[in-house]
């Protein structure tokens, strides 16, 4: 039963990465790329600019707090574990394809997140809240397909990413002593490593915690610890870079040369390097699958477009910084990527042929930090959902039951095996992108004349400020009426 669901999800991923995500993720990029005349690229100094600006209100939520929320579920161990796996599985190459996502997808994160702006809903408290399943049925009219993008969002970032996230901080213990010495044992006529068991619980134990309102001081400390430790992980990246600086063009060539080996790529396609790529990147920077727009809704900005760029800013702080960050340092050192190891094992093996135990001890560390902070972001995005699903706030016994059954998860992901959590996630984060993105080319209309409203009144030496009917959305916004 067990090798038949593996199987069978394993086959579904293959088939949406193949055929269906590889086309709309490229076609939506470039599309919205072409029709914003590259917003990424010549708004990238006017959305370092916005970041910086506070809320109006003492208790809004400002631009900068948004983009730590989602960068917070982006930058995680997708970032350390995610890359390393790309690699192994689809050599130098598939760095390239992560890159190229990333710099097309920042055009669909900019689209997505400003329409969560220009459709969000005021609180009562004078704040703000949305996202896909509000834009979806005040653009669309359709109730349906916002609760269907709303549970997809749920069983995705509920099950598929927080299982892998727990799969992926305890595979980093696989190479120490003690997690062959545990030994095993049978839970359900399967054998299950001890150490995973004991790491798994927990972990969900404290997640648990957390969740269930004891630890306030925990999250506090993590949210301030999660930053440095982000720049700690670049200056480590960089060390690495100059420290083997003789081998960095050898490194680059080979990740073009790899990238357009087209004869490997369509002789294989499943397992090449533009599959994981686009699979790992996608995984790593969420540009386009519709969960960032649930944060920037919350935002208090003067126009929709300032929190589409912060938005757009942060794919590119996920990307092109960290995840490069790892794949140069895995690559540069000449450890063998093709030798057995991959994820959590590999970033650890060439990182210690540089600093020796520590190397992987840091990596470790790094890894518990991003795991605890994306595992907490990821439930942050479900409540939103369940909200919208129920049509009001969920109350305590919802709550509870749906906590509960997070916790759980997070225990299950420790004691799955590698293929099998991957194409989970891979597969729950397709269907939210298979949603998505149809949808924001249906309505990014809106999103365009608001960033030509926006670059009007910026050209006027004004700070722009939105009114719905200035984009002939009079009377269809709830909040910019």
């Amino acid at each position: 039963m067990y090798k038949a669901f593996s199987d069978l999800i394993d086959a579904v991923s293959g088939y949406m990465y193949s055929y269906i995500l590889i086309i709309l993720l490229l076609a939506t990029g470039l599309f919205f790329t072409l029709r914003s005349k590259f917003v990424q690229l010549r708004m990238l100094p006017e959305s370092i600019r916005v970041v910086g600006e506070k809320p109006k209100g003492e208790n809004s939520i400002s631009a900068f707090q948004a983009l730590m929320v989602s960068t917070a579920s982006r930058v995680g161990t997708g970032n350390i574990v995610g890359v390393a796996s790309a690699i192994a599985a689809g050599g130098y190459g598939a760095v390239f394809w992560m890159w190229i996502i990333a710099l097309v997808g920042g055009a669909s994160a900019f689209v997505e997140s400003t329409l969560a702006q220009i459709y969000k809903k005021r609180d009562p408290e004078g704040g703000s809240y949305g996202g896909p399943s509000y834009y979806i049925q005040a653009a669309l009219k359709s109730r349906w397909l916002g609760v269907l993008f709303a549970l997809a969002l749920i069983a995705t970032y509920a099950g598929g990413f927080n299982m892998l996230c727990s799969f992926n901080l305890i595979s980093s213990f696989t190479g120490y002593g003690f997690y062959a010495a545990a030994g095993t044992i049978a839970l359900g006529g399967r054998e299950f490593s001890l150490a995973a068991v004991v790491g798994g619980g927990l972990l969900a134990l404290l997640v648990a915690f957390c969740i269930f309102g004891g630890g306030r001081r925990i999250v506090r400390v993590t949210g301030v610890l999660v930053p440095v430790m982000g720049v700690l992980y670049i200056l480590m990246a960089v060390l690495v870079m100059v420290l083997n600086a003789g081998a960095l063009p050898a490194v680059l060539s080979r990740i073009f040369a790899e990238a357009f080996d087209f004869q490997a790529i369509f002789g294989g396609f499943a397992g090449s390097a533009v599959m994981h790529g686009i699979k790992r990147g996608l995984y790593s920077n969420e540009a386009g699958i519709g969960s960032a727009p649930n944060a920037a809704a919350a935002a208090d900005v003067s126009h929709p477009v300032k929190q589409g760029l912060v938005q757009m800013l942060s794919i590119f702080i996920d990307t092109l910084l960290i995840c490069t960050a790892t794949a140069m340092m895995t690559l540069c050192t000449g450890v063998d990527i093709h030798g057995g190891l991959e994820g959590a094992p590999l970033v650890q093996a060439s990182l210690a042929t540089v600093f020796g135990t520590f190397g992987p001890y840091f990596i470790t560390f790094a890894l518990l930090l991003f795991a605890f902070t994306t595992l907490l972001g990821n439930l942050f995005y479900c409540e939103g959902c369940l909200n919208y699903i129920a049509g009001r706030k969920v109350g305590r016994t919802g709550r509870t039951a749906f906590n509960l059954a997070a916790v759980a998860l997070v225990f299950v992901g420790a004691l799955l095996e590698v293929n099998l959590v991957w194409n989970i996630a891979d597969v729950l984060m397709g269907i939210m992108a298979i949603i998505n993105l149809p949808v924001i080319i249906l309505l990014g209309g809106a999103a365009m004349r608001a960033l030509e409203d926006y670059c009007r009144q910026r050209s006027e030496g004004r700070d722009p400020v939105f009114k719905s009917a200035s984009i002939g959305l009079g009377g269809q916004t709830e909040f910019w009426k």
